[in-house]
């Protein structure tokens, strides 16, 4: 390469350069940039994406921008994002091979990665607002969830290559701790880059109001915070999640950190219930088919993850925590300790998924479930649902003991009328 080291933005026309003569992007697009096309699509909230398409196929080029896109330059982020993102890429790929795309290249200095280009795949959460279903959605899921979480803990980890990890991550400073603010602190004052839906006020009010409430959302904070039981993806929902109709990828993870084990799978449920609650907008009259199977899909996933938890945990458990030596070698059944276990993993998950739910709605990042609903009377008294049970969740998580519970709350909320 014959371009300067130095980092800059890239553009369609300064892309094409800047990988020219690497190997590992010749062999999936072709040598010739010439014959290249690229385009920018990136249409999220930090980063540039793009499309390089060539004579032998193509490749997505992600670049982290040195501030949030959704903001602009007057909130900055450091570029070293692209450095967590391109090994936890790495560390998924190894503990659930194929759950994530391949990378064929990583450039430090430009924050930059390139990687599998996911076709016919879209976008997760518009599949969802448009109706559209995905053959073994929640095993997957579920599947991933369960892999990443034990797989990156010391249950099966060594504990000197787990901490190393744990130190390698805990430079990730600047991303976890917008988790930190929009996620579990902004929805709960009138934070300055906070926006709600019109209507929603009385709503908000009662939860701003909770203080009870605002501690248990507290208290996950300080887990998620100080608890480094695995790596988690930190932002699993519907828009990092591409699929076909049978196929499914995650991607996204440039907010990873090690965090609890129940946090992956407590994000993406209050994603599935958002897109369970937002259905009446979207499906017109009949929308009752299209939320069982969302429902479905939550159950599924979190029937899938316990399933596999329990498998790795008799074939993988290898690392220091519950070891067999004080368990089967001396004649116990260690399977009350694994329950136990996922009864707390569950207990995190649902107080995770009723903040998620609130954070959704109140804080900056909104998400296209309820956002593409105009008529913001129907969007206020759907999202009023969303947050009515989200408290529900955050107050009662240790008394919502399966699915089976969650699926029935769900169902009651959404034939109630909050505002």
């Amino acid at each position: 390469m014959t371009t300067s080291d130095a980092y800059e933005p890239l553009t369609p026309e300064t892309l094409g350069p800047r990988l020219a003569g690497l190997a590992p992007v010749a062999a999936q697009v072709g040598a010739d940039p010439e014959r290249w096309t690229v385009r920018e699509v990136g249409d999220g909230n930090l980063n540039l994406v793009f499309i390089v398409e060539g004579p032998n196929g193509a490749v997505v080029v992600k670049q982290a921008l040195p501030y949030v896109r959704l903001v602009g330059d007057s909130w900055p982020l450091p570029l070293y994002r692209a450095f967590y993102e391109y090994h936890a890429l790495t560390r998924q790929a190894e503990r659930d091979p194929g759950s994530v795309p391949r990378v064929f290249h990583f450039d430090e200095a430009q924050a930059l990665i390139v990687m599998e280009y996911l076709s016919p795949h879209l976008i997760l959460r518009r599949k969802l607002i448009n109706g559209e279903r995905v053959e073994g959605l929640g095993a997957f899921l579920g599947r991933f969830c369960a892999r990443t979480a034990f797989r990156g803990s010391e249950l099966s980890m060594r504990s000197a290559d787990k901490k190393a990890d744990v130190a390698l991550f805990a430079g990730n400073v600047e991303i976890p701790a917008i988790t930190e603010a929009l996620v579990f602190t902004d929805p709960y004052f009138d934070a300055g880059m906070n926006n709600h839906t019109e209507g929603l006020d009385p709503v908000i009010a009662g939860i701003r109001g909770n203080a009870a409430l605002k501690a248990r959302a507290q208290r996950a904070l300080m887990k998620f915070a100080s608890n480094t039981e695995t790596m988690v993806h930190g932002d699993l929902h519907s828009g990092s999640i591409m699929a076909t109709d049978t196929e499914v990828k995650v991607i996204d993870p440039e907010f990873v950190q090690y965090g609890p084990l129940g946090f992956d799978i407590g994000m993406l449920i209050a994603n599935f219930l958002m897109a369970y609650f937002s259905q009446p907008a979207h499906r017109g009259g009949d929308p009752d088919r299209y939320q069982d199977w969302i429902l479905s899909v939550i159950s599924d996933t979190v029937a899938d993850f316990e399933a596999e938890f329990a498998h790795l945990w008799e074939t993988e458990r290898t690392g220091m925590l519950y070891p067999a030596a004080l368990f089967e070698d001396q004649g116990h059944d260690s399977a009350p300790a694994r329950e136990a276990l996922l009864r707390d993993i569950w207990q995190d998950a649902v107080a995770i998924c009723g903040i998620e739910m609130h954070r959704r709605c109140l804080s900056l990042a909104h998400n296209a479930d309820f956002e593409d609903i105009a008529d913001t009377r129907l969007r206020a008294r759907l999202e009023a649902r969303n947050l009515a049970m989200g408290a529900e969740l955050i107050l009662r998580a240790e008394a919502i003991p399966d699915t089976a519970a969650l699926i029935a709350l769900a169902r009651d909320y959404n034939g109630k009328d909050i505002l």
